[in-house]
């Protein structure tokens, strides 16, 4: 079934939405709506095989290579919707972080079960790639600080553009919430929000070269390993869960080069708990309405992206 350009869109929308905010993935929006393996294959195929297609066929030959139709449309809802969410995502991160984190744990929450349904059988050693996953969605934002001692001021942006960008092609593992954790996380959508073409400049350079390392390995895996890739991509998803627990205490942090708090381990609450520690209201009842309306509409997204099997996107053999 041929995709419909606003449908496209709207879909770029929701990743943009997803990737402004620590704590999300736009890989997640991209996998509930059933694009993620479309999305994957075709920023696979930029790069030398794209320059035999325009000689062999020109133009027409080119965009059919490089799934513009699909391409064009996506990147401008995730264009529009990051420069658009920049200023509402940091306001309720702001104003209303408890209701915000309970929408996407709801999301995320339910997405794991999307991710789970993708694998077809189950063997037990796919319990490997599984626990990984969980591992390393754990490990990696302690790791994130290691990138500042680079020192390079340049080098420093153009890095954490590989490695937001290659995060931001995983469900479940938040390219923003390791900018947070790198100390990066305000510069860089600050540079957004202001047009500091400088920085922009270089963050998308280390954007594209995450893209075209991350991309040709994700495909390969996805090709050659599907379902055990499905159990891994799990693994991510659940272990990104306690991020974003509304109720949570702050343990250890640490102070960035600009003078930004870098979280590093929380303390995860009961709503009472939490309550009583802080002197505030846990805002149960808003907190659990939006927990049921982001997977309410993982559902529906899940529920429309079935009537196109992710397998025939791609054309990959599975395991």
């Amino acid at each position: 079934m041929k995709r419909q350009p606003l449908g496209i869109f709207l879909r770029g929308a929701g990743m943009g939405a997803a990737d402004a905010v620590p704590g999300v993935s736009g890989g997640t929006i991209a996998f509930i709506s059933g694009i993620y393996e479309e999305l994957i294959n075709t920023i696979k195929q930029f790069g030398p095989s794209a320059i035999g297609a325009w000689r062999r066929g020109g133009w027409r030959a080119l965009s059919t290579h490089l799934n513009l139709a699909f391409l064009v449309p996506l990147l401008a809802g995730v264009a529009v919707s990051l420069f658009s969410v920049a200023h509402l995502a940091l306001w309720l991160m702001e104003a209303h972080p408890l209701l915000l984190d309970g929408f996407f744990f709801g999301l995320v929450a339910a997405s794991a079960l999307v991710v789970g349904q993708a694998s077809n059988g189950w063997k037990v050693w796919y319990l490997v790639p599984l626990l990984v996953g969980v591992m390393l969605a754990q490990a990696l934002p302690g790791m994130m600080p290691l990138v500042l001692l680079m020192g390079n001021e340049a080098l420093v942006v153009m890095v954490a553009g590989c490695i937001a960008i290659s995060a931001m092609l995983l469900p479940g593992v938040s390219g923003s919430f390791l900018l947070l954790t790198m100390g990066l996380y305000g510069t860089i959508m600050g540079a957004i929000r202001s047009l500091d073409m400088g920085i922009i400049v270089l963050f998308g350079m280390g954007c594209m070269v995450g893209l075209a390392l991350f991309s040709r390995l994700l495909s390969w895996l996805l090709r050659r390993h599907h379902t055990s890739t499905m159990q891994l991509l799990l693994g991510f998803i659940v272990g990104s869960l306690p991020v974003l627990w509304p109720w949570r205490e702050l343990l250890r942090y640490q102070i960035g080069p600009e003078g930004q708090m870098i979280p590093l381990e929380h303390r995860y609450l009961l709503p009472a708990d939490y309550a009583v520690l802080t002197g505030a209201s846990a805002q149960v009842a808003g907190v659990v309405a939006l927990m049921a309306v982001g997977a309410l509409i993982v559902v529906l997204l899940n529920r429309h992206a079935d009537r196109r099997p992710i397998e025939t996107q791609l054309g990959a053999e599975k395991e």
